[in-house]
């Protein structure tokens, strides 16, 4: 998407004729210079003439938007470093037409589309203050070839570290940051390209030749994201100058497309000049098999603040993930269920209202009678305002499992009941219970006014029994990646994260509370599930499966399989199911059922995940 549409030009001179009035450069500043393209863009990140005035600059434009045109000069020179396309940004819409030649006359800038702060790079651009048309019906400058048969991007983003705008080697045959900045704002042509993504917010992510090269790859088509390997031969398409179709993994776009590349908000992003044609990869959606009987079916559930306000199509798409994908399990740890108001902010906290509505459609999906146990939070502390999302347990009962309620739910309450601690705040303990371990609280949140979960979903605690066997289930939504970690295709390199070190504290409560639960029971049935923000691989997954004794089941999987969302055409792990030593030494076999993360019509969602453990009764 082309952004910065209502910023001020950093000249207010407008082209006479083509781009209005002319205002005359004031007699101190520097006389303009006649350069070519490639000299304004230079072998860098930001080009040597900023702030200089240019005059004449040559060039054919190659497309057109509201505020602006792109143009290349059709007499590149030889160096594969400097980029032949520029932007020329004109504030008002111009009246250069595709195939013009024309000349530019203006000021070199650096525009940060994502603002003066943040960690994304600029767009070199021209500042016009006029603009000749030569000719018209100038054929225009060949497209570029990514991919195979044309150039490859680099494996690797950046190798340097620090601010790749102020020093640093640049080697576009080396550093894709580098390889991209050398295309910026020139004709590329994708060929035969495949989505590694869905279609979102008007952006698809693709591969060049069907994904030849690419990888890994996914077993359903898409392309897995590894340490080391943030998958630098995606290119992000944009809808900035044309329509794009709704695409699932696995779609084709097939023959040549054609755009001009530009960066906005942490990508460079391909602008296709012309609607491409849809070819259907013909992907569905997963279901898993059903649970035998002596199976216990514990699976996780992401409902990305589902509530009242609602339309009725997400929770029948919930339900049918519950019921068609997961077969219905016995118990689901969901993560981000809506108070009943949804995001206004009225003060509402209860969820009686958004549980009601999706256990009437799990219902209505043909699934068995669901029950629900959770912990209200207090009002604006879990996370996105007015919301109140937070974490829970669905379950049923016709197969041997029960939930242990503390205080229980049966009992008659007293004329003049004794003040009861808020359970919104009280943190749930670890004790013996019937020669094993058992809760203070069911359900219960874990160290609620610890400073790791200010602002977040809080993890709640559970004991439950399946067929006499007591086990403890701890339901989690960690802090989420956010505008404040730095994009993999940004000006600092390696980029921060400073989201993780909550993921990392976070980590170490739930396996403190783990450590605890042991501490009874050395042979305590515990199982952690829900949405931990990262890969099996990252420090904060590790912290916990590590520091509580637990496997983590995603590594039990294919590398093709084991992922549960896609970001920017990267596929990752981001739920998680762990289990105990006591657990995962039963037989069990855990799948993550892919029916969201690679569709259009559910981009952004999670995928469930489940597990089914063959268990005797204690």
């Amino acid at each position: 998407m082309v952004h910065g549409l209502l910023r001020l030009p950093a000249t207010a001179a407008i082209a006479m004729g083509l781009l209005g009035p002319l205002v005359p450069v004031a007699a101190a500043q520097a006389a303009p210079r006649a350069v070519r393209i490639h000299d304004i863009q230079g072998a860098a990140h930001l080009s040597p003439l900023k702030g200089s005035a240019v005059a004449g600059v040559p060039g054919v434009v190659t497309a057109v938007t509201t505020n602006g045109f792109w143009m290349q000069d059709p007499r590149p020179d030889r160096s594969p470093a400097t980029s032949e396309g520029v932007f020329v940004f004109t504030r008002t819409r111009p009246e250069a037409a595709v195939g013009d030649a024309v000349r530019v006359d203006g000021r070199v800038s650096e525009f940060r589309p994502d603002g003066g702060s943040s960690g994304g790079l600029t767009r070199t651009e021209i500042d016009a203050t006029a603009a000749k048309v030569d000719a018209h019906g100038t054929p225009l400058p060949p497209a570029t070839p990514l991919g195979p048969g044309g150039r490859r991007a680099p494996g690797v983003i950046d190798r340097g570290v620090g601010d790749v705008e102020r020093g640093g080697a640049f080697d576009p045959r080396r550093d894709a940051l580098d390889f991209y900045e050398a295309l910026e704002g020139m004709r590329i042509e994708l060929r035969d390209a495949v989505a590694a993504g869905p279609s979102r917010y008007g952006e698809l992510p693709v591969l060049p030749s069907r994904g030849a090269g690419a990888g890994p790859r996914t077993a359903r088509g898409g392309v897995l994201l590894r340490d080391g390997d943030a998958n630098p031969e995606r290119v992000i398409l944009d809808d900035a100058l044309a329509a794009l179709p709704g695409m699932d993994v696995g779609d084709r776009l097939p023959g040549a497309n054609r755009g001009v590349l530009d960066y906005s908000y942490g990508d460079y992003k391909l602008l296709l000049t012309a609607t491409p044609q849809r070819a259907p990869g013909g992907l569905a959606r997963e279901s898993t098999r059903a649970q035998r009987p002596g199976e216990l079916a514990v699976a996780t559930v992401g409902l990305d603040g589902l509530s009242p306000d609602a339309p009725a199509a997400r929770f029948d798409a919930a339900a049918r993930d519950i019921v068609d994908g997961l077969r219905s399990p016995d118990l689901v740890a969901v993560s981000g269920l809506g108070d009943n108001s949804g995001a206004d902010d009225d003060g509402t906290v209860a969820d009686d209202q958004s549980v009601a509505q999706l256990i009437t459609a799990i219902s209505a999906a043909g699934g068995p009678a669901y029950d629900w146990r959770s912990v209200d939070p207090r009002d604006n502390a879990d996370g996105r305002k007015g919301a109140n999302e937070r974490v829970g347990f669905l379950f049923r009962t016709d197969r041997g499992l029960a939930f242990v309620d503390r205080p229980s739910l049966s009992e008659p309450v007293p004329d003049d009941p004794p003040a009861r601690p808020d359970p919104a705040v009280t943190p749930v303990r670890a004790v013996p219970r019937g020669g094993t371990a058992g809760l203070t609280l069911s359900p219960g949140r874990i160290a609620p006014g610890d400073a790791a979960w200010a602002g977040t979903r809080k993890p709640i605690a559970g004991e439950l029994t399946w067929r006499g066997r007591r086990i403890i289930v701890v339901a989690n939504q960690w802090f989420p990646r956010t505008g404040d970690d730095q994009p993999l295709f940004g000006r600092r390199q390696p980029p921060a994260q400073p989201t993780q070190w909550r993921r990392d504290a976070q980590a170490r409560v739930v396996a403190g509370f783990v450590n605890s639960v042991r501490r009874v029971d050395a042979r305590a049935s515990v199982i952690v599930a829900g949405d931990l923000g990262d890969r099996g691989t990252s420090p904060p997954v590790r912290t916990l499966a590590a520091g509580a004794g637990l496997a983590d089941l995603p590594a039990e999987l294919p590398a093709g399989d084991r992922y549960t969302a896609i970001t920017g055409g990267n596929a990752e792990d981001l739920d998680h199911i762990l289990l105990s030593r006591a657990l995962r030494g039963s037989r069990h076999e855990y799948d993550v059922v892919h029916r969201n993360a690679e569709f259009a019509d559910r981009a952004g969602d999670r995928d469930p995940t489940v597990v089914r453990i063959a268990l005797a009764g204690r």
